[in-house]
C-alpha cells in the first residue's frame, strides 16, 4: 500500500548498497486500498453480523452442527476484519504510518496471524462434517451433535490462537529493509502451508471423494432402474454441499495471488526494488480478505431457511410458529393443559358414579 522499504539478498549484491540507500518502488495504486478496506470493512462487517444473528437462530432451532460450523467460521472472518483490515491495513498503514511502538506491532501482527488462522480452519471441520454425512451417513447420525460441534469448534480456535504465537517475531514486508534470515524463510513457509496448501490439501481430497460417492451412487441407482423396478432416488448433490464447494472453490482461488506473491518476494523479487511486485502484492491482499465478506452472498443464494432467517432478523421477526419451542407459564395453563384437566376430572366422576358389581358388594357379617 505505502511505499516502505523492503529487500532481498540478491539486490544488496546486484547493487552494493545498504539496505535504507536503496531506491524505494512506488505505490502504483495510491490511496485506492485504503478506498478498498474502509468500503470493504464498512460492509463486511455489518453483513458478517447479520449472517451471525441469522445462523444462531437456525442453530437454536434446528440443533444442527453445520450451523455452529457456519457460524465458527462467520466468527472468525469478523475478527479477521477487525484485527487484518481495520487495525493492520487502516489503522497501522493509513492513519498511524512508522509510529508504531515495536512491541505493539509485533503483538497485532501475531493477533493477525491467529485470526487468518483461525478463519481458514474453521473451514476444515465443515467439510469433514459433509463429508462424513454424505458418505457416511449412519456414523454421522451417531458422531455430529452441537456439543461435539462445540468441542471441536473450541479445539480449532485455541489451535488458532497458539499457532499465531511465532509469527509475533515475524518480519513485516512493508517495514523492514533488511534481507530475509533463516527465520523469515521458516515463518513465511510456515505461513503459506498453515493458510493455504495444507487446508486447500485437505478440501480437495475430501470434496473429490464427496462428488465420486455421489457418482458411483448415481451410477448404480442408473443400473438398478436398467435391470429391475424402480428404487429410491439417489443422494443428489444438495443445496449444502453445494455451498460446501462454493465456499471454498472461493477460497481456493483467493487466497492462491496471495501465497504466490510471498514465495515469490522471498525468493526472485522485493516489494521494495519492483514496482509489479508492489502492484501484485496490494491486488493479491486485496482479494484474499475479500474472502472474509463474501459468505454472506454465497449462503443466500444456495440456502433457502438462510434467506428466510435473515429476513427476519431484517423485519425484526420471531420464528415461525411450527419452529418455535414454548412452555406454558406456571401461573397460566393453557387450553390444551385445561381441557385435560377437565377430561382427567370427568373421567374420576364417571367412575365414581359407576356402582359396584354385586361380586364385590358384601354385606357385613
Amino acid at each position: 500500500m505505502t511505499d516502505w522499504s523492503n529487500v532481498t539478498a540478491s539486490g544488496h549484491q546486484d547493487l552494493g548498497l545498504k539496505p535504507e540507500e536503496l531506491p524505494k518502488s512506488k505505490c502504483v495504486l495510491g490511496f485506492i486500498p485504503v478506498i478498498y478496506y474502509s468500503i470493504l470493512l464498512c460492509v463486511g462487517v455489518p453483513v458478517n453480523i447479520l449472517t451471525a444473528v441469522a445462523l444462531s437462530r437456525l442453530a437454536s432451532r434446528t440443533k444442527k452442527a453445520l450451523y455452529y460450523y457456519l457460524l465458527a467460521v462467520t466468527g472468525s472472518d469478523i475478527l479477521s476484519q477487525l484485527f487484518i483490515i481495520f487495525v493492520g491495513f487502516l489503522l497501522e498503514t493509513a492513519v498511524f504510518h512508522r509510529d508504531v511502538p515495536v512491541l505493539l506491532l509485533h503483538s497485532v501482527s501475531a493477533a493477525e496471524f491467529a485470526a487468518n488462522h483461525a478463519s481458514i480452519w474453521s473451514t476444515v471441520p465443515l467439510t469433514v462434517d459433509r463429508y462424513v454425512a454424505l458418505c457416511h451417513p449412519l456414523l454421522h447420525r451417531q458422531i455430529s451433535y452441537p456439543a461435539r460441534a462445540r468441542k471441536i469448534i473450541a479445539v480449532v480456535l485455541g489451535l488458532s490462537l497458539v499457532s499465531g504465537v511465532p509469527f509475533f517475531w515475524w518480519s513485516d514486508m512493508w517495514r523492514n529493509s533488511d534481507p530475509p534470515t533463516a527465520l523469515d524463510t521458516a515463518l513465511v513457509w510456515t505461513h503459506v502451508t498453515i493458510i493455504y496448501f495444507l487446508p486447500c490439501s485437505i478440501f480437495f481430497v475430501l470434496n473429490s471423494l464427496i462428488i465420486h460417492t455421489l457418482r458411483v451412487r448415481k451410477t448404480q441407482q442408473r443400473c438398478q432402474e436398467d435391470s429391475g423396478p424402480k428404487s429410491a432416488p439417489p443422494r443428489r448433490l444438495g443445496k449444502t454441499t453445494a455451498m460446501l464447494l462454493a465456499i471454498t472453490s472461493v477460497f481456493s482461488v483467493l487466497w492462491a495471488p496471495r501465497t504466490v506473491v510471498v514465495i515469490y518476494h522471498l525468493y526472485v523479487s522485493s516489494v521494495h526494488r519492483d514496482w509489479r511486485v508492489h502492484l501484485a502484492y496490494d491486488l493479491s491482499n486485496m482479494l484474499a480478505m475479500l474472502n472474509t465478506a463474501v459468505n454472506f452472498f454465497l449462503y443466500c443464494f444456495v440456502s433457502k431457511p438462510f434467506r428466510g432467517a435473515v429476513r427476519d432478523v431484517l423485519l425484526l421477526r420471531g420464528p415461525p410458529l411450527y419452529m418455535r419451542r414454548t412452555l406454558p407459564h406456571p401461573q397460566a395453563p393453557t387450553n390444551a393443559s385445561i381441557s385435560s384437566l377437565y377430561s382427567g376430572n370427568n373421567k374420576r366422576s364417571q367412575q365414581d358414579s359407576i356402582p359396584l358389581s354385586p361380586r364385590r358388594t358384601r354385606k357385613p357379617s
